[in-house]
């Protein structure tokens, strides 16, 4: 049975209540005050229509979203918008108190009244997950899919995305996450640092995590010279050919489990904004709109906070440029509707399916949100803007705290991430020079150099969600949504954002089928964060130190010298795998060094993921890491981003676990995220058994091997 670690449901005070009923008061005296079309008699006419709203919400809308949810969708919301409109028409025929002069101003009045709601509430610090709506959730779940009580505890695995251990910590201390700071304060949730892998990316920690095996995964995007492919974790199609090398048919999630809005599935039959199944029809969840319309503010919710969110960002972004804050970006343009696409819009979808699934009784969940990790990017990773983003998305899990005392089941609940970020000025602010142009000027200018420009994890996030809402061929939203993306739609998957020309190609290289030769440079430079690759296509195999030394008499040399790249990892057919920095060498094969050893400053664990990295079947031919300084806490990123992660160097690699007391870890430190997979599956098979995780036992063969260890259980 579940012991005193369980999260115990907070009850609503009555003042909550109260004052979540003057509030929605107010917003309809305000609307009738600003807004054409709309006027109450007196202010206790704000009262009285208020109430009936809530009366005929509680009545009419689980029927709304019953019976009607497909055909909201089929209109982007709008249905939803115009049935709230029709609501407020009702209450006015109803109550003569309360004039409204047609649906459109209707419509307008609702909108604003929810948009004034989220606001004041906010303010405040109300409940905004009113008590009705969970309610009116709950009784769809039980009409569509009936749960079968149970205690056996299930386990909810919530991944912030991005977020390191020390950040973490501190904004415990500085109050800006309360619902886990009153989790560690309470004794029922305390915190471990782990240590990722290199690469230290979503998708080679996914894939441990939900797998056990993130092996050949040397970064984010790589270049596959077996396929004579560019893979990039999060593109669809890419993401499914990489589960299915990664996956034994027995991840994290195959027992009844579910994943929401991550790269890879976990093996789960149950996939909702996931990247490796989103054309794969026979894997999502059937009922996923009715239950996010269950609320009937949903899209209006959804409307009104992305709008927000912009202005949020415009905003801070002024004030950064104001004030001179360095490092910073240019954050203008379309970043500011993508940055509301995922701190919100993404959000919240997972939520509302998230607090279904708890309902539904879900043995087990893993779901990944990604605001935070997209706002530090572009801010930095402890940006004020940053921080409020992490605050927000405390708001919501503790919404599901609150519905979890209300689950056919008890559960754990596991937050965790899977990096973190380290924080500096570019590559190209730094130097003046792109990795590429770097590159570029150390071979003959004869060599064709080739740079792809891929989705980066933002624009990838928005385009898997919408290849995700295009897939269903029965629903005409879905067909309208394909009319409206289709200039933008590559064998199946949106394509938003920059990457367009080059998914294109790749799909036409794929088509035709020829030779690696004909189809690529002589030369790919690839960026994941602070991680380069350079691979030569023309060479066979994995190029060695003496072969490029023959080609390019002064590249590996000029790279190592380079003040902005901290090491190269590069195979010597002598000497076998090889470190070098400005000043040293690390011979891998037996830790010798000459010089000054060029891994000192990154951690102490450093040569076993270079040796590890080096072993993969598809390692680059020159695998390049930019240079990290501990006094100052800073490193570069070869892409355009203030926080950064992909390579080693500060924080990107330290992740944590916030994890139920009760449960046991091994004391030594934890390395890998398959290490992480395999304690987690412990967990879920104690929890499975008797509900209290018993104490730890080694796995059979080291985290650290590039061989999936045995599982400890």
């Amino acid at each position: 049975m579940v012991t005193s670690h369980k999260l115990s449901p907070r009850r609503v005070p009555l003042k909550h209540f109260l004052a979540g009923f003057l509030v929605s008061a107010f917003s309809f005296a305000l609307a009738a005050w600003l807004l054409p079309g709309i006027s109450i008699r007196d202010i206790g006419s704000a009262f009285i229509a208020a109430a009936i709203v809530s009366v005929l919400n509680a009545l009419l809308w689980p029927i709304i979203a019953r019976f009607f949810s497909r055909l909201i969708l089929w209109t982007a919301g709008l249905l939803g918008i115009v049935a709230n409109g029709l609501v407020l028409l009702l209450v006015a025929d109803i109550y003569d108190g309360l004039h409204i002069d047609n649906i459109w101003a209707a419509m307008l009045a609702s909108l604003f009244m929810t948009a004034t709601s989220i606001f004041i509430g906010t303010v405040l610090a109300l409940d905004d997950d009113a008590v009705w709506q969970r309610q009116t959730m709950r009784r769809m779940v039980n009409r569509l899919e009936p749960p079968e009580p149970t205690d056996v505890p299930g386990i909810l695995f919530l991944q912030i995305d991005g977020l390191a251990e020390p950040v973490l910590l501190q904004a415990i201390s500085d109050g800006h996450v309360p619902t886990f700071a009153r989790w560690i304060r309470d004794g029922t949730h305390q915190i471990r640092q782990w240590e990722c892998d290199l690469s230290s990316q979503t998708g080679a920690s996914q894939a441990g995590i939900l797998h056990g095996n993130n092996t050949n995964m040397p970064a984010f995007r790589w270049y596959d010279k077996e396929t004579g492919k560019v893979l990039t974790s999060n593109r669809p199609r890419d993401a499914a050919e990489i589960e299915q090398r990664q996956s034994d048919g027995h991840g994290l999630l195959s027992q009844g489990g579910v994943s929401r809005s991550n790269v890879f599935s976990g093996d789960s039959t149950d996939a909702v904004l996931t990247f490796s199944t989103v054309t794969d029809r026979s894997r999502t969840s059937k009922h996923t709109a009715n239950y996010f319309l269950s609320d009937p503010y949903a899209v209006s919710r959804v409307i009104s906070l992305s709008f927000a969110d912009i202005v949020r960002e415009i905003v801070d972004a002024r004030r950064t440029k104001h004030r001179k804050v360095e490092p910073r970006l240019k954050r203008g343009g379309i970043y500011p509707f993508l940055r509301a696409a995922t701190t919100t819009i993404l959000r919240d979808l997972t939520l509302y399916t998230l607090m279904s699934d708890i309902y539904r009784g879900v043995p087990v969940a893993y779901a990944d949100f990604v605001g935070y990790d997209e706002v530090a990017h572009h801010s930095g990773i402890s940006a004020s803007t940053a921080l409020d983003t992490l605050k927000r998305l405390d708001q919501q899990i503790a919404r599901l705290e609150r519905a979890i005392g209300e689950a056919p089941r008890p559960y754990h609940v596991v937050i965790l991430s899977d990096h973190g970020q380290t924080q500096g000025a570019t590559f190209l602010q730094r130097y003046d020079i792109t990795l590429q142009e770097l590159v570029t000027s150390l071979i003959d200018s004869s060599q064709k150099i080739e740079v792809p420009e891929l989705a980066s994890e933002g624009w990838g996030n928005l385009n898997g969600a919408l290849t995700e809402a295009i897939r269903d061929e029965d629903s005409r939203f879905s067909a309208m949504l394909r009319v409206v993306v289709r200039k933008r739609t590559v064998d199946g998957n949106v394509v938003l954002g920059p990457a367009y020309a080059e998914e294109a190609q790749q799909s036409a290289t794929d088509q035709k089928a020829t030779t690696t030769e004909s189809d690529h440079g002589d030369v790919i430079v690839l960026a994941s964060g602070n991680l380069g690759l350079v691979s030569f296509p023309n060479i066979e195999g994995r190029a060695t130190l003496e072969t490029l030394a023959a080609m390019y008499p002064e590249l590996v040399t000029e790279l190592a010298q380079h003040p902005g790249i901290g090491f190269l990892l590069v195979n010597s057919e002598i000497f076998g795998p090889i470190a070098m920095g400005a000043h040293g060498i690390r011979y891998l094969a037996d830790d010798r060094v000459e010089g000054e050893d060029p891994l000192q400053s990154f951690g102490p664990n450093t040569a076993d993921h270079l040796r590890r990295t080096s072993s993969f079947d598809n390692a680059p031919d020159i695998l390049l890491n930019s240079f990290y300084d501990p006094e100052a806490d800073e490193g570069a990123a070869f892409e355009e981003l203030i926080g950064f992660h992909g390579g080693l160097g500060g924080a990107q690699a330290e992740p944590f676990l916030l994890y139920p007391s009760t449960f046991s870890l091994p004391e030594e430190p934890i390395v890998g995220a398959a290490a992480v997979h395999y304690i987690f599956k412990g967990w879920l098979a104690d929890a499975a058994a008797d509900g209290a995780p018993k104490p730890w036992t080694a796995p059979a063969t080291p985290q650290t091997t590039t061989s999936p260890p045995e599982s400890p259980r």
